[in-house]
């Protein structure tokens, strides 16, 4: 069964992380890999029973982070430390606002890539303010805003026994929470944190992925973006 452990955490451990929509594939295998490297994660849904069978999924595949893994409603998981938003991209701006209170001055994730597949080709779609992440900044202003995590695989991120050979792009308007977030990507086995700068640089991060998708139809694979020519990105 899920943990029902509290959100808070001591000051010497990590921060907890709450999953806004955490029960997709995507927000299921962050809150895996989250949880394999030491924070305690909390897996959101509108429906607690959701949320609920998801806990109870990975803790059933993954014993030894059962005790980092605690289940709720979206409004459970927005008061841990750290907030990601991993639901679909046209519920990301409504689950940020129904929980708007609860994220004031925190640290907020968006990962969600706005494009639609026609026949068999992805397609970007442009939201009202370029990006998904820059709608969610709009929509809850009080919050502080990391665009960060949109080209890692589902699967990827939730095999946790192996490591993810990727870089991650992070890019905000606030340092220190850019800071926070790039320190939670250099602690996953494999990945590299790059700061793509101001959150205005969303736009072309999240359109990226529809060309990272139409090569895994293409070749069969999955793709992950690794650059070159950057020996110290801190």
């Amino acid at each position: 069964m899920c943990n029902a452990r509290t959100v808070s955490n001591p000051a010497t451990e990590l921060p907890s992380i709450g999953i806004l929509g955490g029960t997709g594939p995507a927000g299921r295998g962050l809150a895996a890999r989250l949880a394999s490297i030491g924070h305690t994660v909390v897996i959101g849904s509108r429906s607690k029973h959701r949320a609920l069978e998801a806990c109870d999924l990975l803790a059933a595949r993954w014993p030894a982070i059962s005790n980092r893994l605690v289940c709720g409603d979206n409004a459970t998981a927005s008061h841990a430390k750290i907030v990601v938003i991993a639901t679909p991209w046209d519920g990301a701006v409504t689950v940020a606002q129904e929980n708007a209170d609860h994220l004031v001055g925190k640290v907020v994730v968006s990962m969600a890539n706005a494009l639609v597949r026609v026949n068999s080709e992805f397609q970007p779609l442009v939201p009202p303010r370029g990006s998904v992440a820059a709608h969610v900044q709009a929509a809850v202003p009080r919050c502080r805003l990391v665009a960060a995590f949109h080209h890692l695989p589902a699967a990827a991120l939730g095999n946790i026994d192996a490591p993810i050979d990727s870089d991650v792009l992070v890019c905000g308007d606030d340092r220190a929470a850019v800071s926070d977030v790039s320190d939670i990507v250099a602690r996953i086995p494999g990945c590299r944190p790059l700061n793509a700068g101001e959150l205005s640089n969303a736009m072309a991060i999240e359109a990226f992925t529809t060309v990272l998708l139409q090569l895994n139809v293409r070749y069969k694979t999955r793709v992950a973006p690794k650059l070159t020519g950057i020996n110290d990105p801190s």
